[in-house]
């Protein structure tokens, strides 16, 4: 019965492959749609690790997340260079990464923190960042670049820079009167430090030397030298990244840093934010797999279609396969295999354009939206949809099959008008 199930395919191939297709690109879309969202969830997990709480001024956790961390919107407010200093002082407290933004170049955002931040920071399974080349910045001037930052911009070690004001792609305010310069280039981690410039802290201040209330003033142009001689001790930053002592004493300080009396200020831990951000689209990841769902029941209802619009063209072939001695069991089952075969085919064009699609789209997702999707075996889950398509198919072959069973020899063998 295979072998005149396949021969029946091939003889109408054309109406086969446009059935595969609506299957194969559903079957696409589903494992698409299944591998962005474990890998983006994968990929914001492995952001940050090693980090116990992440301080900022008093908001939502979510948005002290996403400012800090992913470099997604802007804070309310800053934490003041005194508070630094007195949540340094505290016991339990390890080390501390302050880190302050507002500045970009070319659309990428640009980070100013110390030496601690290329010492305790970690990404993944609490691995550390390295260099590519160069080193870390030993200069108010020297800028430190992500790979991406470098790929996209050609940049090489002692190449100059020009940081502008705000956050926008198009660069309306440029500091171009002090220029940076590339002193290290750091290995691709898959996460937003790859889109980072980094600077010192005090490199922030400098840009801003001839700043007042927030714009240039017209004139003056204080060098370089002039610059480094200057006291650039920040007033403020943006966001603290911590380390304690003791994992123990975690909840204690973050009551601590919530109730500090001097100015609002908010702990967060990141596990627990990272929860409370996926439970925000967790909606729009169901939408997503119910949209796929349904474009994958539209491909099964188009071979279903096809099947049955080419039962009256195969009545003829019903009665000789009768007369010939088949069985209207075999007949119902001939239907099944066709429609198993041709959703089996389905879902192997589906995996190819699946993987295509992924090649295809893995450079853009990592550069547009900082999202690593790998190239990797379908996973359980996967698998699992896809055993599930697969039966739906055979399923789907059932009415068709049903119809064929229920058709005598007689009626296969006269002629209609």
């Amino acid at each position: 019965m295979i072998g005149i199930a396949w021969k029946s395919i091939c003889n109408r191939w054309t109406t086969a492959v446009l059935a595969m297709l609506a299957i194969a690109m559903s079957v696409a879309l589903i494992l698409t749609v299944e591998k962005i969202r474990r890998d983006a969830r994968e990929s914001f997990a492995q952001t940050v690790s090693g980090t116990d709480l992440i301080i900022g001024a008093r908001s939502g956790s979510v948005q002290l997340l996403l400012y800090s961390v992913f470099r997604i919107g802007n804070a309310t407010n800053n934490i003041s260079w005194k508070s630094v200093e007195e949540i340094k002082q505290r016991k339990a407290i390890e080390w501390v990464i302050p880190i302050s933004l507002g500045d970009s170049h070319a659309g990428f955002r640009v980070l100013g923190t110390n030496l601690d931040y290329f010492e305790h920071y970690r990404y993944g399974d609490k691995r550390a960042l390295e260099f590519a080349s160069g080193k870390a910045f030993d200069d108010v001037f020297d800028a430190v670049i992500g790979s991406e930052v470098a790929a996209q911009l050609g940049y090489q070690i002692a190449d100059n820079m020009v940081v502008a004001h705000g956050t926008g792609k198009v660069a309306l305010v440029e500091h171009d009167n002090q220029p940076f310069k590339v002193s290290g280039i750091l290995k691709p981690t898959g996460t937003p430090v790859d889109r980072a410039v980094h600077v010192s802290l005090g490199g922030i201040e400098a840009m801003h030397v001839d700043w007042r209330n927030g714009a240039a003033v017209k004139g003056e142009g204080t060098d370089a030298d002039t610059i480094r001689s200057m006291d650039l001790q920040p007033k403020a930053v943006t966001a603290l990244l911590v380390g304690l002592s003791s994992r123990g004493a975690v909840f204690r300080e973050q009551r601590a840093i919530n109730t500090y009396r001097a100015e609002p200020l908010l702990a967060i831990l990141p596990g627990v934010a990272l929860q409370e951000l996926w439970g925000l689209i967790s909606v729009a990841e169901k939408a997503l797999f119910i949209v796929s769902v349904c474009v994958v029941v539209a491909g099964l209802v188009n071979l279903m279609s096809v099947l049955l619009a080419g039962l009256n063209e195969r009545r003829r072939e019903m009665a000789v396969l009768r007369s010939a001695g088949a069985k209207p069991a075999n007949v119902f089952m001939l239907l099944c295999i066709e429609s198993f075969m041709l959703t089996v085919g389905g879902i192997v064009l589906g995996l190819f354009l699946h993987y295509l699609l992924t090649a295809m789209g893995a450079l853009f997702l990592q550069q547009r939206f900082g999202l690593t999707v790998a190239m990797t075996l379908p996973s359980g889950t996967e698998i699992k949809l896809l055993l599930a398509i697969a039966v739906a198919g055979l399923l789907a072959g059932t009415l068709p099959a049903l119809q064929a069973y229920r058709k005598s020899l007689a009626d296969g063998l006269s002629h209609r008008l």
